[in-house]
């Protein structure tokens, strides 16, 4: 979870299907950094994301610079040659899932507010991130009838 650096950028594949793919980077706070012990700095580490598919392509519309996501993927390491002959190596996270941490209010009037997409196409409201009118509590309101179908009771 954290925030984006930029806009992300997507570009897609030549061809009869093109393929999105969209590349940003997190901005994740540390809790306590290794020089300080006593946690008053804080720290980021910087995440390279890629997505691919309808994942870019929820990427390309809904997500922008400052708001706050988490990502759900797997990490991919690979390597390339620059053009000095260097190998450089690289670390990135292969995005299957992303969703909001903020409502709109929060993130300042940019998309948010609960919606998440699983990489499949499938876009839902799942309302996590925003509490229901009327529930001050922040917890979400579960309609009657469902509670059967709970992991827990």
């Amino acid at each position: 979870m954290g925030r984006l650096t930029r806009d992300p950028e997507v570009r897609y594949t030549a061809g009869d299907q093109q393929l999105a793919i969209a590349r940003y980077t997190l901005a994740v706070d540390r809790r306590q950094s290794r020089n300080n012990n006593n946690g008053d700095e804080q720290t980021a580490d910087f995440i390279n994301c890629v997505a691919f598919g309808r994942t870019g392509e929820f990427a390309e519309k809904y997500l922008h610079k400052g708001m706050k996501i988490a990502v759900t993927g797997r990490i991919q390491t690979g390597s390339y040659t620059n053009k000095d002959g260097v190998k450089v190596y690289t670390t990135e996270v292969v995005v299957e899932d992303h969703e909001f941490c903020e409502s709109k209010n929060a993130s300042n009037g940019e998309n948010g507010g609960g919606y998440n997409h699983n990489g499949g196409g499938s876009y839902n409201n799942g309302n996590r991130s925003q509490a229901p009118s009327g529930a001050g509590d922040g917890f979400m309101n579960i309609p009657d009838g469902i509670d059967e179908e709970l992991p827990f009771n």
